[in-house]
């Protein structure tokens, strides 16, 4: 006669089960896909761009991983999607990859590589390239736009333009384009982009005028945009004056929101409306010249709740 599991191998067999199933689900074995469209740029002499695109997983990605010639050179978390990889050695070819990890520590396949040779040093190099002009853009749907730039000069050589979206670099393509597709932006939302050219000392040249854009609503989404428009921002001693035109809620819009550098500054409130389709505001501000503000603004609307933000301008403080 066979005698009943113990309550002790009962408990090991449980414990087995549970490790084996996880709670009732199978183990995660599936690594994410396989990076796609990864590029390596070299923006100076010692240093290296590379960008891919998000992969996907049935978990989610936790991270990705980049490798020189099969050797490990970073981990980045899986919000970020290119890195400058830096103390590399002048004129010298690169071949890199990259990697996707998910939470159970599976890794994908590495990308396809992406090969890249890093110029010579020039050390003495202090004068960057000048400014792109011709800056214009195009919609591409919800999620995508498409720049296009004149090109810029340098004595050396322009080795890379970084695109700027507020402030932040999120693209980079070679010296040699004047065009970049940026993707995995959120629909029906304002976006103001710049173009910086830079050489292969590091020099950056100024900005370039911004492109403002403003994506496509989602399908189905019938909600007007609430951001105000025409945005200027004109620097003079010791005040910065803004002029914008508030948008169209069907009611008077008396309150608006001022960012500076990405934090809120200040809200501005008018008893009335503004007088004409512009609103006005000056900004005063004590910090020396030459410092460099960003700036945009929101409205209240009339159910109470704070719209869409304007496109964003960068003013430098004028002197004496």
């Amino acid at each position: 006669m066979q005698r009943p599991p113990t309550p002790a191998v009962l408990a090991c067999a449980c414990a087995a089960a549970l490790l084996l199933t996880a709670c009732g689900k199978e183990k995660d074995t599936r690594p994410p896909s396989v990076p796609a469209g990864l590029t390596a740029q070299a923006g100076s002499a010692t240093s290296v761009h590379v960008m891919w695109d998000h992969a996907e997983d049935d978990t989610g990605v936790t991270a990705y991983e980049v490798y020189e010639n099969g050797r490990r050179v970073m981990s980045l978390p899986a919000t970020k999607h290119m890195v400058d990889v830096d103390g590399l050695a002048p004129e010298t070819a690169y071949r890199f990859t990259v990697r996707a990890r998910d939470a159970a520590g599976n890794l994908s396949g590495p990308s396809t590589p992406a090969s890249v040779t890093t110029p010579e040093r020039t050390p003495d190099d202090r004068t960057p390239p000048t400014r792109p002009t011709g800056a214009r853009g195009t919609v591409d749907g919800p999620r995508a736009v498409t720049l296009t730039w004149s090109p810029a000069t340098d004595a050396t050589g322009v080795t890379a333009y970084d695109i700027y979206q507020e402030d932040a670099r999120i693209h980079s393509v070679g010296g040699d384009e004047t065009r970049a597709r940026v993707t995995g932006l959120r629909p029906g939302t304002v976006y103001t982009f710049t173009v910086r050219a830079r050489d292969a000392a590091e020099n950056s040249s100024p900005d370039s005028p911004p492109v403002d854009l403003t994506t496509d609503r989602a399908p189905g989404d019938e909600e007007p945009n609430t951001a105000p428009t025409g945005l200027t921002a004109t620097a003079r001693k010791g005040a910065v004056d803004l002029t914008w035109t508030p948008p169209d809620t069907g009611e008077p819009v008396t309150e608006h929101q001022l960012h500076l550098n990405g934090e809120l500054a200040t809200t501005i409130v008018w008893g009335t409306p503004p007088a004409g389709p512009r609103a006005t505001y000056t900004m005063t501000v004590t910090d020396p010249p030459g410092t460099r503000y960003s700036v945009k603004l929101r409205a209240r609307l009339p159910d109470g709740k704070w719209g869409d933000f304007s496109a964003q301008r960068t003013v430098v403080v004028a002197g004496g």
